[in-house]
């Protein structure tokens, strides 16, 4: 009876972790178009700045919030995570976890100044699904049969749901989104390594500080930010900084305790999906029947990866 309820427990929080993953997805399929439009306005550099800080300081009384709540309720806890080896611990994981986020999103921006369809950077992007088992494997971690069939499976449904049956081309913009995905990959195993050693929206809010501070920088010195310009783009900001950053990229960080990571980054790729259904819905776009197929391949993929066979 002890295993079977074991068994059960652990089913139970990898259909949690796996929802509060999706709800990330959904959030960040829906930011592409923010994106798209933000860039008519200000420089990647200034609209990377200002979403990541917009994030930080989104999470930043929550963190403050939940550590006074932890001091009355977890007094041990709360010493230790004020001892200096925790504090080392976060600074380090926020400092990797903004350098890879402020590359990723940065190079993102960039394929969109390049005029990098929509939809073309969404299948780029989610490239990692591919990116993140290969680097697993230099790392010493490897997939079941099953996982690399389901990363072959969102890899054609990614194929059907973003490029269009005249063909993929290859521009100066896609090779900025290709790069982004890398960088995205290093960005789910560096949280997949700290997200165990410290607390989850600490680390958000750490890597988006550490993340906004560079992209501050690199804004000064390669972009000339306007006050009209930045207005004008500030609506598709506020979304970028406060649900995608402040709040899907910390409900990354939750939902990935205790995941694998080439499971995660299925789960994760399904942004492109809502990238689309986003259009569909929002924007009356319409949605092609090979786009359906798309849709209903990735999440086969998903489903697939979820099978009892791919736990270790």
């Amino acid at each position: 009876d002890g295993a079977v309820s074991s068994s059960s427990s652990d089913t139970l929080f990898q259909l949690r972790q796996s929802a509060i993953l999706l709800l990330t997805a959904m959030i960040w399929g829906a930011t592409f178009v923010a994106q798209s439009l933000g860039m008519d306005s200000v420089g990647p550099f200034t609209f990377t700045t200002t979403r990541m800080l917009l994030g930080a300081f989104f999470l930043l009384p929550i963190v403050l919030l939940r550590r006074k709540r932890l001091a009355a309720e977890k007094p041990a806890e709360a010493a230790r995570r004020s001892a200096p080896q925790y504090r080392r611990t976060l600074l380090m994981g926020g400092i990797l976890c903004g350098l890879c986020l402020f590359g990723g999103e940065s190079l993102q921006q960039f394929g969109f100044v390049h005029d990098t369809e929509v939809g073309k950077s969404g299948f780029i992007t989610a490239l990692y699904i591919v990116f993140v088992p290969i680097i697993s494997l230099f790392l010493g971690r490897r997939g079941s049969p099953l996982l690399w069939a389901a990363v072959a499976l969102s890899l054609v449904g990614l194929w059907f749901l973003c490029i269009p049956p005249e063909g993929f081309t290859i521009a100066a913009g896609d090779l900025f989104v290709l790069a982004c995905a890398v960088v995205f990959s290093l960005h789910i195993l560096v949280i997949g390594r700290y997200v165990l050693l410290v607390d989850a929206v600490e680390l958000s809010m750490m890597q988006f500080f550490c993340g906004s501070i560079l992209a501050f920088f690199a804004m000064l010195a390669l972009e000339s930010p306007t006050w009209i310009g930045w207005q004008t783009a500030l609506p598709a900001m506020l979304w970028a900084g406060i649900m995608s950053n402040g709040i899907a990229y910390t409900l990354q960080i939750v939902g990935q305790r205790g995941m694998n990571d080439t499971t995660s980054s299925l789960i994760l790729s399904l942004e492109s999906v809502f990238s689309v259904i986003s259009g569909w819905l929002i924007l009356n776009e319409v949605l092609s029947m090979r786009e359906g197929l798309g849709c209903v391949l990735m999440a086969a993929a998903v489903v697939l990866a979820q099978l009892p066979g791919n736990k270790r």
